[in-house]
């Protein structure tokens, strides 16, 4: 399917670092394997491959996939005035751009006036919208919630209504944000999920893969493989109960790796856990992490989601996860089991259901290669992004 439309993301409010595997990247790149022309407004900040915030000096280039970037500087000079995020330059990178459709990664930010400004002057361009924002990484205190949410961002976000096709949510959870603090109409409202990179996938899966990674820290062809990984802070400290519940249960069998940074808090916690079945690897490159869980026969998240868990039913892999409401969509009927206590008990008594039962865990595996394979995939999302 090719689709002859010129298409402008505006990615102000994130972080655009080329071939890194979120929704703005991967969004504009199989939107350019649609056949589209593509372009990325967003700023000069990015993240280096350790996840610091760093600048990025170039103002407009093509990157590998093809998408032309450019980059803005942001208005104002103390941290007040940089939350509002007004750039310069957009009116003008956009009347020079010319996009049939606008994709706008995030709708909490103050230049939604220029947008509105733009698609007046342009009223064939067709506009779409995504939110990111939920309550477990915004509006997490009283002011937050009940000023820059429910009165700043929600003024901003209002203007919008008549001009967007659909505003997405990339969770449940995210999209009854929009309904509920920002008083979208539930009419344009969609949940459009985060996934994996389709190109990404048949390296991740491959035996070669699988032996290499294994081989690397000991692990046995036969071994029964959990990785769990990401940042490792406070909102997942379940981490730490994850290590000792692999250690108490002493199979021989079973090891854990844990990868990903950890901070100061739950160093010592964490290094107290290694043993011959835990291993902590510390950080790896980002661009290896989905090899990582592939090489794994279960992925266990016992904290916060975080977009692994998308990517890692988008590669066929059961998985363990603390229940949050409105994160339940990685569960696509039966390929998830889900942590409610927070509890060494609970974690126990799960992981024991799931691999002492070779019924439990093939079904869970079948659904999840069939089912979470397809809908989690970007080549797929992002068809279904422009409506299709």
């Amino acid at each position: 399917m090719s689709i002859n439309k010129k298409i402008v993301h505006i990615s102000l409010n994130s972080l655009f670092t080329d071939g890194w595997s979120y929704q703005d990247q991967q969004l504009s790149k199989y939107h350019k394997k649609m056949g589209m022309e593509v372009t990325d407004i967003t700023s000069h900040w990015i993240n280096d491959d350790k996840g610091n915030v760093i600048w990025d000096e170039r103002d407009e280039y093509v990157n590998d996939d093809g998408v032309k970037v450019i980059r803005l500087k942001m208005q104002g000079k103390d941290e007040f005035t940089k939350k509002l995020k007004r750039f310069e330059g957009l009116m003008a990178a956009l009347e020079k751009e010319k996009p049939d459709i606008l994709f706008l990664h995030s709708v909490s930010f103050q230049d939604t006036t220029v947008i509105v400004d733009y698609v007046k002057k342009h009223p064939d361009v067709v506009v779409y919208a995504d939110n990111h924002a939920d309550f477990s990484n915004s509006a997490t205190n009283w002011i937050s919630k009940n000023i820059l949410h429910k009165i700043v961002w929600k003024h901003y976000a209002r203007k919008l209504i008549p001009y967007v096709t659909k505003f997405y949510g990339v969770m449940p959870a995210r999209v009854d944000f929009l309904k509920n603090i920002y008083g979208l109409p539930e009419d344009k409202l969609e949940l459009l999920v985060m996934g994996v990179d389709d190109d990404d996938v048949p390296k991740a899966l491959s035996q070669e893969t699988r032996r290499e990674i294994r081989n690397k820290y000991g692990i046995a062809d036969d071994d029964i493989l959990i990785i769990t990984g990401g940042k490792i802070d406070m909102a997942k400290r379940q981490t730490v109960t994850l290590m000792k519940v692999i250690n108490k249960m002493a199979n021989p069998k079973i090891k854990l790796i844990v990868f990903g940074s950890v901070v100061d808090e739950l160093r010592d916690a964490v290094n107290a856990e290694i043993s011959d079945n835990c291993q902590y690897i510390g950080w790896i490159d980002s661009n290896r992490t989905l090899e990582y869980y592939g090489s794994a026969d279960l992925v266990v998240f016992p904290g916060r989601h975080s977009v692994f868990w998308e990517q890692v039913v988008g590669i066929g892999k059961p998985m363990i996860c603390k229940y949050w409401d409105g994160t339940t969509h990685v569960d696509l009927g039966g390929n998830v089991k889900f942590l409610y206590e927070d509890t060494e008990e609970e974690l126990e008594k799960v992981i024991t259901t799931v691999l002492n039962s070779p019924e439990v865990y093939n079904n869970m595996k079948q659904i999840a290669e069939t089912k979470g394979m397809k809908t989690f995939s970007y080549s797929q999302i992002a068809k279904q992004s422009m409506g299709l």
